[in-house]
């Protein structure tokens, strides 16, 4: 039994419980910053947390690789010179599974601290706000480019199966991979800024697939209006206003690959390509910042 161990003027009394000071080693910000990005990139596709959490991203992720084994197939035995599609157009084709993807693991990356009121708490340890964003951005970012280039790989491999030419595979793979980069920064970063804004996971979801499906929806429909009545040099310059469209173009300027735009019309000229280039780097750049600007507030909670 404990005794006490002093006696307050109060009349209470102060016990010894047994507590133990901590003697080990104090691993710093950079240990629990690696340790919220790990955990944060494992629980977007559901590792750790429970079978019904990993339905989806398992999912997500076969439907963008099914795809590339195909035609890796189709390439191996049917003997052709090419892959049946580029490096640099497979994301822009499955951008609806990778939308839907960052819709569901951007909110699950933040909606659940903000709900919960944990954010304080991570905030209480020596942890600031630049190391919780690192670690969720990061985190998010690498997620979806596991999901975008985990197929890239996949195609590169069957293609120097089929013993197509190993330096253009290489150059188109390499593209392919730098393009990738970018859509998941800049995916990665919009999704996040949306989800921060509401502790409600099912809000944040809408309103990402929302942000990333109506402004596509929108973008490519005024531009086929432009086309149709001939003012096709405005196409090139409309795809500034939806995130996917804004990749299609860096790439096709930047990267030398095909556009998807309506007829092949990428940005029209090196100024326009540049504007592109420009606008992705400060969209990212700007999505870090906002994220910065909510848990400044957050944080105090």
């Amino acid at each position: 039994m404990t005794v006490p161990t002093s006696e307050p003027p109060t009349g209470a009394c102060v016990y010894d419980i047994g507590y133990r000071h901590y003697d080990g080693a104090r691993l710093g910000r950079g240990y629990v910053r690696r340790s919220l990005y790990t955990q944060s990139l494992r629980g977007a596709y559901g590792l750790g947390r429970s079978a019904k959490s990993k339905i989806l991203p398992v999912i997500l992720f076969a439907v963008m690789c099914l795809p590339a084994g195909i035609m890796v197939a189709v390439t191996v035995y049917a003997h052709l010179t090419k892959l049946p599609v580029e490096y640099t157009r497979y994301a822009i084709f499955l951008q609806a599974v990778i939308g839907l993807f960052t819709a569901a693991q951007a909110p699950q990356a933040v909606s659940r601290d903000l709900r919960f009121k944990t954010v304080p708490l991570y905030f209480s340890r020596p942890m600031e706000r630049i190391d919780y964003v690192i670690a969720k951005y990061g985190a998010m970012a690498s997620a979806l480019f596991i999901l975008t280039g985990v197929p890239l790989v996949i195609l590169y491999m069957g293609a120097l199966l089929a013993k197509l030419d190993f330096a253009t595979q290489s150059t188109g793979f390499g593209k392919g991979l730098l393009a990738a980069a970018l859509l998941s920064l800049l995916f990665g970063g919009i999704g996040l800024v949306i989800a921060a804004l509401t502790p409600r996971r099912g809000f944040g979801v809408a309103a990402v697939i929302a942000v990333l499906t109506i402004s596509y929806a929108a973008v490519s429909s005024v531009q086929a209006v432009a086309y149709r009545q001939g003012h096709t040099g405005a196409i090139g310059w409309l795809g500034l206003f939806s995130p996917i469209t804004l990749i299609d173009g860096v790439q096709s300027w930047w990267l030398g690959a095909t556009s998807s735009f309506v007829r092949g019309y990428g940005p029209p000229d090196a100024a326009a390509g540049f504007v592109y280039l420009l606008v992705v780097l400060g969209l990212i750049a700007g999505c870090f910042a906002l994220l910065m600007r909510r848990y400044r507030k957050v944080g105090l909670g």
